[in-house]
């Protein structure tokens, strides 16, 4: 193995950021991104040799393969984290248009959201997988909270509490518990889970999300991120009193001032409940 693949690997597993998911994908966009540096002829390398002229030599690869705004943007984050953790992040620049790379189009005012029902659910033969599934639905859980999640830790009774072991980027965040069926979905993973995680105690995460990929795959289900969308939309009708613009609801430009504001905070506590740090990507789910 080349030096600078060996030293990133081990850069991985010494800083565990984010959640399994997070940590997998930078693996794998650093190893790829060493591999070409070596194809385009920079050799020897270690970590602690990045320099601007790698970036830009990454970047112009990229380009002339014609990548998608989103993949470049994503591959220049985890060479952001590279640069960061050996002490070198201004070797990278902070805006992407420095690079030539083209806004990614978030918002399209389409939704995006997904429905799960009983006959859904009744083709996948884990408990512990519907009951995932059931908790994306009911609180807009990201899979990997969903699967770690532990009944007995995170039911606070009017809320639930997400460790930050579980969620992508580390941080805690809480989700209010306000139906009868978000209750039911709760009580139900108690009884199935008891002082434990969804997380059979004969495999680790990295076991049981293949038979969660699996299941989900053979019961011809798929776009269950979709089901945080669902939530999102729920959430804003809830809260605003009218539907968000990617179920049908008026757009910005047709909200009275009083609306707008309105609008401005219900986005606000979405952004939180569905843990991000900008409530601007509440779009993504909402539109605009």
């Amino acid at each position: 193995m080349r030096d600078l693949n060996y030293q990133l690997k081990q850069m991985c597993r010494r800083n565990r950021d984010g959640g399994y998911g997070t940590q997998k994908r930078r693996r794998e966009v650093l190893m790829l991104i060493a591999n070409q540096l070596h194809e385009a002829g920079f050799r020897h390398m270690g970590v602690h040799s990045l320099k601007p002229k790698h970036v830009e030599a990454l970047v112009g690869q990229w380009l002339s393969e014609g990548l998608s705004a989103g993949t470049m943007k994503n591959r220049l984050v985890a060479i952001r984290w590279w640069a960061k953790k050996v002490n070198r992040a201004s070797v990278v620049a902070q805006s992407n248009e420095f690079y030539g790379i083209p806004d990614r189009k978030y918002v399209t005012n389409v939704s995006r959201a997904t429905t799960l029902g009983a006959k859904e659910l009744f083709r996948i033969p884990d408990p512990r997988v519907r009951m995932s599934l059931c908790l994306q639905r009911a609180f807009g859980l990201r899979r990997e909270e969903a699967i770690k999640f532990m009944p007995r830790y995170a039911d606070r009774g009017d809320q639930i509490v997400l460790k930050g072991s579980w969620t992508k980027g580390g941080k805690e965040r809480r989700i209010p518990v306000i139906t009868r069926e978000q209750r039911r979905v709760l009580d139900e993973a108690r009884r199935l889970a008891g002082g434990g995680s969804l997380i059979p105690s004969a495999k680790n995460y990295k076991k049981h999300l293949r038979v969660y990929e699996s299941q989900v795959a053979r019961a011809g289900l798929s776009r269950m991120h979709g089901l945080r969308h669902a939530y999102a939309h729920w959430r804003y009708e809830m809260l605003a009193g009218w539907p968000p613009p990617a179920a049908g609801g008026p757009g910005h430009g047709e909200l009275t001032p009083w609306q707008k504001e309105k609008d401005r905070e219900v986005r606000q506590v979405i952004s939180r409940e569905l843990g991000h740090e900008r409530p601007q990507i509440v779009s993504v789910y909402c539109g605009r």
